[in-house]
């Protein structure tokens, strides 16, 4: 049997080792190169548009980090604030400029490490820190509600200190406020109005889920001379999921809890001409005693609709006064007739055994009435009457994207022949 392959190894081995055994000194060490040696200060090669700590340096100026080219060349930039937020940067292809393709923050704190490489492959290292001014402007958010228990159909809001129009502007808001929840949900950001955003998940919040929402806006620019601060954190609970579901053509309001039937009570509501809302409303607040006239709705004092009563048990519905409440004037009534101003009466053992049931964000869901349907905005939470589909177009950073979905899934036409 032929060794030859084995001795050819053993010789491909040999000459390996030799040359390996160039390489080392004479001492049996291995001989220092550019590449292990400890980075040299590369202070004097190195230069940026500003002044090495700093307080005052504009954040509407990009960064611009140069070396001299005829001694080294840059190899890597970090740049980053104390919050850890890097700033994205573009490095010229000879190495000799780099420099920032992203806004500053304001008021922050920033520390730079420039990497360089000299003629002879040497690597050196400069570090700088700076201070950007702060905006000039500022945007402040306060998110909503408070921290509590909630049920299972409470909105977060966001209000902002100033109006942000441009749909660019409320693309960087946007996405600098962040809601997280456990379990995990898909939800999104409405705009309300120029000052205020809603956020939703696409059903419910599960039974149990933690939400906390927080922003990441401080120092960010939003818009020309405009820049974001520093926003509380909210974290809310959410309860049962408590619903009641009215009907307006029965008579009857049918309470569940986690989807079991737990109480049937017999209501009367709007009248003609008074009609109570049609759709999904959220519990406000609960008030044990409302004094509730006539003329806080337009009826004149003195007319036959009008009326001034006080009112125990009342848990409100919309901001214009739309109750769920006691009303043992109407016990006659209730399970038989609508004769009410809007609101939805109930005898006062039942209006007291609901107040106690429900907390805000509770679903109050009214069905067969003549009346129109709950306003999503401006009278209260009716956010859960917008189609999912719609409710993404109000959100500046999920609009298009469903916009190209639209484009993307339309009905293609045959061409005419």
């Amino acid at each position: 049997m032929s060794h030859a392959p084995r001795s050819r190894t053993v010789l491909s081995c040999t000459l390996l080792i030799a040359s390996l055994g160039a390489g080392l000194t004479g001492c049996g060490e291995p001989r220092v190169t550019s590449l292990s040696a400890k980075p040299y200060d590369a202070a004097r090669q190195v230069s940026f548009n500003g002044k090495p700590g700093s307080t005052d340096a504009d954040p509407e100026k990009p960064l611009e980090v140069t070396v001299a080219a005829d001694e080294a060349r840059i190899t890597d930039v970090i740049a980053a604030d104390a919050a850890g937020r890097q700033v994205a940067g573009e490095l010229a292809a000879d190495g000799s400029r780099w420099h920032s393709t992203a806004p500053l923050a304001a008021g922050a704190d920033y520390t730079v490490r420039v990497a360089t490489e000299d003629r002879g492959g040497a690597p050196g290292v400069r570090r700088l820190g700076f201070r950007t001014a702060p905006g000039k402007k500022k945007l402040e958010v306060a998110f909503g509600p408070g921290a509590g228990k909630y049920g299972v159909g409470q909105p977060l809001t966001a209000e902002l200190s100033a109006p942000v129009k441009d749909p660019r502007a409320r693309a960087v808001v946007e996405r600098a406020l962040k809601v997280d929840s456990k379990p995990s949900v898909e939800g999104s950001w409405y705009w309300v109005e120029d000052k205020l955003l809603h956020y939703r998940p696409r059903a419910y919040w599960p039974t149990g889920a933690i939400v906390r929402a927080h922003s990441t806006l401080e120092g960010i620019k939003v818009a020309k001379d405009l820049y974001g601060t520093a926003t509380a954190p909210l974290k809310i609970t959410i309860g049962d999921r408590i619903e009641a579901i009215t009907d307006a053509s029965s008579h009857y309001m049918t309470v569940k809890r986690n989807g079991e039937v737990i109480n049937t009570i017999p209501v009367t509501m709007g009248k003609r001409g008074f009609s109570t809302r049609n759709g999904v409303k959220v519990v406000l607040g609960k008030e044990y005693f409302v004094r509730m006239r006539g003329t806080s709705i337009g009826i004149p004092r003195g007319t036959s609709d009008s009326y001034d009563l006080p009112v125990y048990y009342a848990t409100r519905v919309t901001w214009s006064g739309e109750y769920v409440h006691a009303a043992p004037w109407s016990v006659g009534s209730q399970g038989n007739a609508n004769v009410s101003h809007g609101c939805t009466g109930m005898s006062t053992g039942n209006a007291s055994w609901f107040y106690e049931t429900v907390r805000a964000g509770d679903i109050v869901k009214v069905v067969g009435s003549w009346g129109a349907t709950m306003d999503p905005f401006g009278n209260g939470f009716g956010d859960w009457n917008v189609p999912w589909k719609k409710w993404r177009k109000g959100s500046a950073l999920l609009a298009s994207t469903e916009e190209q979905r639209d484009r993307v899934h339309a009905p293609r036409l045959r061409p005419r022949v």
